[in-house]
């Protein structure tokens, strides 16, 4: 192409040319083109693997399928644009607005993939912030990894040796943070080797909750011993404690700006932290019975609260 006077664009990573050169050359030797496979990994530079990948379907054909149902859905998208279009050309001025069905937009059965491959209960679902791909945590002690958009199982990290109660990714996607009844924090490198990069040890009960805070340069955990820690991200160590809860700390949430985070307790109370200065800035009182969740609301639920609020559709 440069002879003629173009410039090629490499729009894809070397990291992400390799994996691409990697998935032909794997589906020109599953699919008995062992002369073509032959030339084309030589050329191409990379090793192709002897052994079938997990299920029989390999990520060519994985990534074919989801492209098919992307463009399935951009059909669909587009003609519902096109619907609206021609509804709000022939809409008359004034005319009452059509009632939104909010049924419409909740989960209906049947379901579309159900994943099975714990031997224990699972105690944490996550979704990858960029990937199809989610993230489960179980009592069984492992994580496993499952592509959503084809409902195939993945991959398992073992480390833990007792169940595993919370796992969460870095904003980044590129790590995976978990914790367990095994009184330890795993960090786990989440886009080539999957290996264990990192164990964080000090709390002295089992750990309930983990979280990053945004930057993903710093970790927060909470645990059964009544403490929350942060950890550096990148070295591992615990640079602060905060204490205030008089019981177990069931779960954290981190603010989307990254300086405070929420807790709550089996002492029935919310606590809101600054990590910075590790202070308590206020504790929420009103449960009758322990709290096992705490979320921080977006900006859309933020607006949907403050109208029924100002409406009285909201007690408290």
């Amino acid at each position: 192409i440069s002879n003629i006077g173009f410039t090629r664009i490499m729009v894809l990573t070397p990291k992400q040319r390799t994996e691409l050169h990697t998935s032909i050359a794997e589906y020109l030797s599953q699919n008995d083109f062992a002369d073509v496979c032959a030339a084309f990994a030589a050329k191409a530079g990379v090793e192709v693997k002897a052994e079938a990948p997990p299920g029989g379907v390999g990520l060519l054909e994985k990534k074919w399928t989801s492209v098919v149902r992307l463009q399935k859905r951009v059909m669909d998208l587009e003609a519902h644009v096109k619907q609206l279009e021609e509804e709000l050309k022939n809409a008359v001025p004034g005319a009452a607005r059509r009632k939104n069905d909010g049924s419409k937009q909740l989960p209906r059965p049947p379901h579309k993939y159900s994943l099975s491959a714990h031997r224990s209960p699972i105690s944490k679902v996550t979704f990858h912030p960029t990937y199809s791909i989610i993230a489960t945590g179980s009592e069984d002690a492992t994580i496993k990894v499952w592509d959503y958009e084809s409902g195939e199982y993945e991959r398992t990290l073992k480390g833990h040796t007792a169940a595993v109660n919370d796992v969460a990714f870095s904003n980044a996607g590129t790590m995976l943070v978990s914790c367990s009844s095994d009184l330890s924090i795993k960090l786990w490198e989440f886009e080539q080797s999957y290996e264990c990069l990192k164990t964080l040890r000090g709390h002295e009960h089992s750990v309930s909750g983990v979280t990053f805070l945004p930057g993903d340069e710093v970790i927060v955990s909470a645990s059964r011993d009544g403490t929350i820690k942060v950890w550096e991200a990148r070295s591992g160590y615990c640079v602060n404690t905060l204490k205030g809860h008089t019981d177990w700390v069931r779960k954290l949430a981190a603010h989307p700006k990254g300086q405070l985070v929420a807790s709550c307790s089996n002492d029935k109370t919310l606590r809101i932290w600054e990590v910075a200065s590790g202070e308590s800035k206020g504790e929420l009182r009103g449960h009758d019975h322990v709290i096992e969740c705490v979320t921080f609301a977006n900006a859309k639920a933020c607006q949907v609260l403050d109208k029924h609020m100002a409406g009285g559709a909201v007690n408290g």
